[in-house]
């Protein structure tokens, strides 16, 4: 049965990382009727995963919609960090217009340049809203000009440069046409995308072609495939084909149940008309790519290309001491199974054997998109270890080339000289100086990816805690040479057991600590990071020896330094080429490839 066609707009939320997004999609959905008035709803309620609460990011792109005048109006909220740019690639098949939001102090960033180069390649028609215009410091028309700017630097079409530029406070819930205005609510909002977002092509005539942009999964319906339904109508229960990504054949399938998104709810339907966004259950081994259609019509759509992976490291099964004590999941088979899984929706990830039974290498788009990979699994009751991130190096016409980043900094004057040195002696190049405000200078540069590996936590340190760094891929270019790496040692536990007052007391001298009293560690195991170039040996399990002069009681007058807390990024940041990052439940453990001392001095001097 042919549905009724509906007024659909169908919109993606776009910017740069904490820009506003989410907290955006939240006014818009209380204020489109979607809660009921006395309904207790958490700030951020699209962000509901735990690890996007936690940080404060989205990593995962979420469908919503709401009803405004009659007209739906999809709304997709999109990731803004750049490791998740696959995220935002995809789902912008989905729609037809983009709303780009850009903070009013800020102005464009690393990220902002990336979605929005990723929608006007697409021909979608943009509407700029300038968010936080209620920020004391906010420059908002400046800010209209730099994005013009942007538009124009990245050869948008006349149809795009005609854009629309709303302002708006997503916290306080209003938006204006003008920055001085006085704002009541978000209907100047809901009014642009009216006017300004074109409804989407209504082939309803046409046969059957739906693709696939993104996969959910529900314990009790399993994988859900949702996507836009470019032509015709998808019903339950009629007889279809997937054809497959890549031109990889097809295969009939039966559509099962058929659902449409109400606010935050996924509402069962029996048809959906194109325009509209569907998300189907039922079908096996469904991928992101594939196309649904009807038997009599089989014809695939194509689909973007996802930015290839620049960073890669080695996912192996826990063979320290301690293995197999604190995971549900230990086995090379568990670990393969389970990253082979995340393909199926991680669009910008690779997986590949490394020839060895217990180790995958495993590529993705930055430090970032690979750390939420581990600790999502980390929760998740696996148990495993990881080594050093590194780059993905490429040869082109015979020559070494190697992924390079632009990178934006905001700091004090007061610290430019320390930072451009640092940053100097990591091959990166200052493209450009602008001055902020209130004693902020803001540098961008042009840096080999290799050389951001272990920055972040030295850039805190040398600006203080005030400086902010933003960077995303710019390409590959020619290889910049050698690079000083990290330039000091680590502490090493000498033997097993449990650590001590006494045994730490005596090991503090030696540089920074990571451990406290009643540690459990074993030979090999990293407790710190030493003062010197050289690694170092302590026996942290030492005990004061107990004489009837001296009583081992006496170790409470003896003070520690707080040790240095390291999580699972600030890990993969320190780590050399010969330690490995062990990742359990529990733990998150530094050691050493080779953990017998012995071993370990003989293959260092080879």
């Amino acid at each position: 049965m042919k549905p009724k066609v509906k007024d659909i707009r169908n919109i993606a939320i776009i910017a740069h990382v904490d820009h506003g997004k989410t907290t955006l999609v939240d006014g818009m959905l209380r204020q489109s009727g979607i809660f009921r008035e006395n309904q207790q709803v958490r700030e951020r309620v699209m962000d509901s995963n735990d690890l996007e609460r936690e940080r404060g990011i989205t990593i995962l792109s979420k469908n919503t919609s709401i009803n405004y005048k009659d007209t739906k109006i999809n709304i997709i909220d999109t990731p803004g960090h750049a490791d998740f740019g696959g995220e935002v690639e995809r789902i912008l098949k989905m729609v037809d217009g983009v709303l780009l939001l850009v903070d009013a102090y800020e102005g464009p960033m690393p990220q902002t340049r990336f979605v929005l180069s990723k929608a006007l390649r697409l021909d979608l028609k943009p509407i700029v809203v300038v968010n936080k215009i209620d920020r004391p410091d906010a420059r908002s028309l400046r800010v209209a000009d730099d994005i013009l700017e942007l538009f124009i630097e990245l050869e948008a079409n006349d149809r795009q440069l005609d854009f629309p530029v709303v302002y708006a406070s997503a916290r306080d819930g209003y938006a204006v046409m003008e920055p001085d205005a006085e704002g009541k609510d978000l209907e100047p909002l809901f009014r642009s995308i009216l006017e300004h977002v074109p409804p989407p092509l209504m082939h309803t005539d046409s046969p059957l072609q739906l693709l696939v942009s993104s996969l959910d999964y529900d314990d009790y319906i399993g994988r859900i495939a949702v996507g836009k339904v470019e032509r015709g109508f998808i019903e339950t229960g009629r007889q279809a084909v997937v054809c497959r990504f890549g031109n990889k054949g097809a295969g009939k399938v039966k559509i099962g149940r058929l659902y449409v998104y109400e606010g935050l709810k996924r509402i069962e339907a029996q048809t959906v008309s194109a325009g509209d966004i569907a998300a189907v259950s039922g079908i096996a081994n469904i991928n992101i790519g594939d196309t649904i259609c009807y038997e009599e019509a089989a014809k695939p759509l194509p689909f973007i290309k996802i930015d290839e992976p620049t960073i890669t490291m080695t996912f192996s099964v826990n063979d320290s001491p301690f293995a197999g004590k604190e995971g549900d999941y230990v086995t090379s088979r568990h670990l393969r199974q389970r990253l082979y899984k995340e393909l199926e929706t991680n669009v910008s990830l690779s997986v590949e054997d490394t020839g060895v039974t217990d180790s995958l290498k495993v590529s993705g788009r930055g430090e970032l998109h690979l750390s939420i990979l581990i600790e999502t699994m980390r929760r998740q009751g696996y148990e495993f270890q990881v080594s050093k991130p590194k780059v993905i190096l490429k040869v082109f016409n015979g020559q070494t080339h190697e992924p390079y980043e632009i990178l934006i900094i905001d700091i004090p004057e007061n610290f430019m000289g320390t930072v451009m040195e640092k940053l100097g002696s990591r091959k990166a190049e200052l493209v450009n100086m602008t001055s902020a405000s209130k004693g902020y200078m803001r540098l961008e540069f042009k840096i080999p990816s290799r050389g951001l590996i272990g920055y972040r936590s030295e850039f805190l340190t040398d600006t203080r805690g005030n400086g902010i760094m933003n960077h995303i891929f710019h390409g590959y270019e020619p290889y910049a040479g050698e690079m000083p790496g990290r330039q000091r040692g680590s502490i090493t536990a000498w033997e097993s057991g449990e650590a001590v007052t006494y045994g730490l007391y005596n090991a503090q001298d030696r540089g920074v600590l990571f451990i406290r009293p009643g540690t459990r560690v074993y030979e090999g195991m990293v407790v710190g990071e030493s003062a010197r170039q050289e690694d170092v040996n302590v026996n942290i399990c030492k005990k004061k020896h107990v004489t009837n002069i001296r009583a081992s009681g006496a170790d409470e007058a003896l003070r520690l330094v707080p040790p240095k807390d390291m999580s699972l990024e600030k890990s993969l940041e320190f780590i050399a080429d010969d330690e490995l990052v062990e990742i359990t439940p529990e733990n998150i453990r530094i050691r050493k490839k080779i953990l017998n001392t012995g071993l370990r001095q003989k293959a260092n001097r080879k």
